[in-house]
C-alpha cells in the first residue's frame, strides 16, 4: 500500500497503523489487511476508471444485506477516492473452515435473507457481476427478468465476442416460451446474487458472514444454483436451507437454467473452457 494511502486510512480509523500484509484471492482489486494496536481491517484498492463505482455499489449492496438482520455482512467503514486509488474500507472477519454447525447457520440465515420479499425483480439501481455489468430493471415477470436482464445480455456479449453462434442460443421470445412452464408462482426474494464458496465467510466464533454481493431481488433458488456450480457447500447447508424452502419437480431444472447466467458471465470473463457447458444447458432446455 502507497505511503500516503496508508496515512489517509490512518486518519479515517484514528489509530495509528502497525502493519499492512497483501490478501490474496480477487482478480480485481488489490487487498490488505490492515493492523493497528487493538483491531483489524480489511481494504480493497484500486486506479481504474470505475473503481469507486464499482466498490460504491459493493458497499451498498453489503449494507442492503446487513441492515435485513438477517446475515451478516462486514461493516463498511469507508468508500471513497485518494488522489488516483479508489478504496473500500471494512472490518476484517478473522475466519476458519466451517464446521458442519456453521453450515447449518449459514442455511438458515441464508433462507431468513430470502424471506426478504419485494414487489418487483430486480432493483433500484444495476451492479455488477464480477467486473460484467449487471442490469437490474424492474420486472413483474420474474421470466421477463431473467431473460431480459440476465441471459439476453450475456448471450449477446458472447456474440460479441465470439464466443457463440447464433446457431448455438436462442431468440429471448423462445428462452420466454420455454421459461413459462418453469418458472411458475415465483416471488421476488433478497439475493446475494454470486453465492459461490469464495463468497461467505465463517468468523473464529462461527457467525456467517456473506461478503462480495451483486444483490437484486429474483428467485431464491438463484443463489443455491450457484452455490452447486463450483463444489457445493456442506450438506448441513443445503438441508437446513430445505426446512424453510422445499424443492418442487422443476428445482433441479431450474438450479440448470440458473446456473446458465453464471456460465455465462463465466465464459464472457474467462473464456471458451466454459463453452460446452453453456451449449449443453441450452441443447438441454431450450
Amino acid at each position: 500500500m502507497i505511503e500516503n494511502l496508508k496515512s489517509h486510512i490512518s486518519h479515517i480509523l484514528n489509530e495509528t497503523i502497525t502493519k499492512v500484509s497483501p490478501v490474496h484471492g480477487g482478480d480485481i482489486s488489490t487487498a490488505y489487511k490492515i493492523e493497528t494496536e487493538k483491531n483489524s481491517y480489511f481494504i480493497k484498492t484500486n486506479k481504474s476508471s470505475n473503481a469507486l463505482h464499482m466498490f460504491q455499489i459493493e458497499a451498498n449492496g453489503l449494507n442492503t444485506i446487513g441492515n435485513t438482520n438477517t446475515i451478516k455482512t462486514p461493516k463498511v467503514l469507508g468508500c471513497n477516492r485518494f488522489e488516483n486509488t479508489a478504496f473500500l474500507l471494512m472490518e476484517f472477519i478473522n475466519s476458519k473452515s466451517p464446521s458442519s454447525k456453521d453450515f447449518e447457520n449459514l442455511g438458515s440465515q441464508l433462507a431468513k435473507l430470502h424471506q426478504c420479499p419485494a414487489e418487483n425483480f430486480g432493483l433500484n439501481q444495476d451492479n455488477f457481476i464480477g467486473s460484467l455489468p449487471q442490469s437490474n430493471k424492474q420486472h413483474k415477470s420474474w421470466v421477463d427478468f431473467y431473460t431480459e436482464e440476465r441471459l439476453l445480455p450475456q448471450i449477446e456479449l458472447a456474440k460479441q465476442k465470439g464466443l457463440l453462434s447464433n446457431a448455438e442460443c436462442h431468440s429471448g421470445q423462445s428462452i420466454q416460451i420455454q421459461l413459462q412452464h418453469l418458472f411458475q408462482n415465483i416471488k421476488p426474494a433478497l439475493l446475494h446474487g454470486d453465492l459461490w464458496s469464495g463468497n461467505y465467510l465463517i468468523s473464529k466464533d462461527g457467525t456467517p458472514y456473506l461478503i462480495d454481493p451483486a444483490v437484486y431481488y429474483g428467485h431464491h433458488e438463484v443463489d443455491i444454483a450457484m452455490s452447486k456450480l463450483f463444489g457445493g457447500f456442506g450438506i448441513r447447508f443445503y438441508e437446513t436451507y430445505q426446512d424453510y424452502f422445499q424443492p418442487d419437480e422443476n428445482t433441479s431444472a431450474r438450479i440448470e437454467i440458473y446456473q446458465l447466467y453464471y456460465l455465462l458471465v463465466n465464459l464472457n470473463l474467462f473464456g471458451r473452457s466454459y463453452h460446452g457447458s453453456v451449449v449443453n444447458i441450452f441443447r438441454k432446455y431450450f
